[in-house]
């Protein structure tokens, strides 16, 4: 079960030792992006099933070998969100438990000089409003992206929307909150703060560079 911090009662911090474990390889410079993103993928599959813990289920009558019995499926279509690009490397951990999942993009840079988001991209999937949805980002530093995407599904009409992030920065989860009180925020680590680049502290660098490799 994560754990909770009193600063923060929208957020579940996930500190299982294993998941720390893995997070304190990825923190360190010296990990190539091939298993940064193994390692990434790993940590998105491993919170998922917390996640997603109180999806809403509907009964379905299943016909076992010995006799029949009311079991239970998902009561509505679950939509994993990526915001492009690093999201993108969470997306093979989320869609080995939800295959059949459908999946939507969010494309939002932020502007180095401001810190504030531009939006280059969105394409959600029909019916995006009929069910849960999974927005996913390695990173909530300033917040702002997140809060940009998050504003973007509720104008689609969304409501059960869940953020799940590796590392967040205590500003960007405040940010968010003041922009969304009523989002939760999944984590595997509360960090210290942002440094005046608006980088985490102490962080994992810039995700999306050693993900892909292009730092």
């Amino acid at each position: 079960m994560p754990s909770t911090d009193p600063r923060f009662p929208n957020v579940s911090i996930y500190d299982h030792p294993l998941i720390q474990h893995k997070l304190s390889i990825m923190r360190d410079r010296r990990t190539e992006h091939e298993q940064f993103r193994q390692l990434l993928n790993q940590i998105t599959g491993l919170m998922a099933y917390d996640v997603c813990r109180n999806l809403p289920v509907r009964a379905l009558e299943v016909e076992t070998p010995i006799t029949r019995m009311t079991g239970a499926q998902l009561a509505a279509p679950t939509t994993i969100v990526p915001i492009l690009r690093a999201g993108l490397a969470m997306m093979d951990g989320l869609l080995a438990l939800f295959p059949e999942a459908h999946v939507g993009h969010v494309g939002i840079y932020r502007d180095e000089a401001t810190a504030q988001p531009v939006t280059y991209y969105a394409k959600f999937p029909p019916g995006v409003a009929d069910g849960p949805v999974i927005l996913v980002d390695p990173m909530l530093a300033t917040g702002g992206s997140a809060a940009h995407a998050v504003s973007l599904l509720k104008e689609k009409g969304c409501r059960d929307i869940r953020l799940v992030c590796l590392v967040a920065a205590p500003e960007g989860i405040a940010a968010l909150h003041a922009a969304h009180p009523d989002l939760p925020i999944h984590v595997a680590a509360v960090d210290e703060r942002l440094n005046e680049r608006f980088y985490i502290v102490p962080g994992l660098g810039d995700a999306g560079d050693r993900i892909f490799g292009t730092q």
